[in-house]
């Protein structure tokens, strides 16, 4: 009889835990939002400040964006694993962040594993490999050829250490075996400012600096994804072009403190995810080189998993350091 009331007790105990869950996802937000991303201009911020307005309009609730470039994304990643496990703080995240810096820093303020919650995979998007006009070579074969004529080498600029642009250069370093030198700028913005100026005479970029290719202020080589993408369907990738097997896709993804409750992680993934497949999100990422790429939080984990052992073998294998 004893063993039965404990049962019952653990029943209603459970029924009023999982009510609780459930009036709190139903309530949620009560308050306004706030999501840590990337630099001002950038594919997190633009496809961050999209997400929000509608959310906001959607919820009834502010929903606030919070810049914090610095380090490749990993202080405001750490910022969101420090938070408070409610929903309320969340980030907007990326490989360099979540695959990259854990393998490529001596510390992180976070494990991505045991300290964050992952929502959904948002956007992905290929790498282009772009040069200043000044650089004579109007294909990848004869950019390869030029860079290799170089007795100094050449600079490519990127967004920082460990950033979706020096992965792709340190692959292409190792790939081609050329000679080439990382110049790190804070951001992506400023490191197409630097290519488009001339500043630096090649890198890699988003596919958002398409438009100063198409005004020809910058010339691009190949995408870097295994097909052309839809934004730039005259551009070859790298296989089509010449160099086989150089593949590389950046991504973004939502992700909350660990121990947020997991309907309220629901909520978001659902909220999120929709969104994400309007026509009008589609459009404006597409504007910015990306396509939406929503996911399940357990799909999105594996994801970032396996991301992470690949940058980890491609560290190991180029060398790459963060100096």
């Amino acid at each position: 009889m004893r063993r039965n009331e404990h049962g019952a007790v653990a029943c209603v105990g459970a029924l009023m835990l999982l009510a609780a869950v459930s009036v709190s996802a139903q309530d949620y937000p009560a308050k306004p939002v706030r999501i840590i991303t990337g630099g001002v201009g950038t594919l997190h911020d633009i496809v961050t400040r999209q997400l929000a307005q509608r959310l906001a309009e959607q919820w009834g609730q502010p929903v606030v964006v919070d810049n914090q470039p610095a380090a490749a994304l990993t202080v405001g990643t750490g910022m969101v694993a420090r938070a408070k496990p409610d929903g309320y703080t969340l980030a907007m995240s990326d490989r360099s962040a979540l695959a990259v810096a854990p393998h490529l820093y001596k510390s992180v303020p976070y494990e991505a594993a045991r300290d964050l919650a992952p929502i959904t995979l948002a956007a992905t998007s290929p790498t282009l490999l772009v040069a200043h006009p000044s650089v004579p070579a109007a294909t990848l074969t004869e950019f390869l050829a030029y860079v290799k004529a170089q007795p100094q080498g050449m600079q490519f600029a990127t967004a920082g250490p460990g950033t979706n642009n020096h992965i792709a250069m340190e692959l292409l370093k190792h790939a081609t075996g050329l000679q080439i030198e990382p110049v790190h700028y804070k951001g992506g913005g400023a490191s197409a400012i630097a290519i488009v100026s001339g500043e630096v005479k090649a890198g890699f970029a988003l596919p958002s600096i398409l438009p100063h290719v198409k005004s020809g202020r910058v010339r691009a080589y190949m995408v870097s994804g295994r097909h052309r993408f839809s934004g730039a369907p005259d551009l070859p990738t790298a296989a089509e072009a010449g160099l086989r097997g150089f593949e590389l896709e950046f991504w973004i993804g939502m992700l909350a403190p660990r121990g947020t409750p997991p309907a309220v992680v629901g909520r978001l993934n659902h909220d999120i995810g929709k969104l994400l497949q309007t026509p009008e999100l589609r459009t404006a990422l597409l504007a910015q080189g990306a396509e939406p790429a929503p996911s399940t939080p357990e799909e999105f984990a594996a994801f970032i998993q396996d991301e992470s052992e690949k940058m980890k073998r491609l560290i190991e294998v180029t060398g790459m350091r963060a100096d």
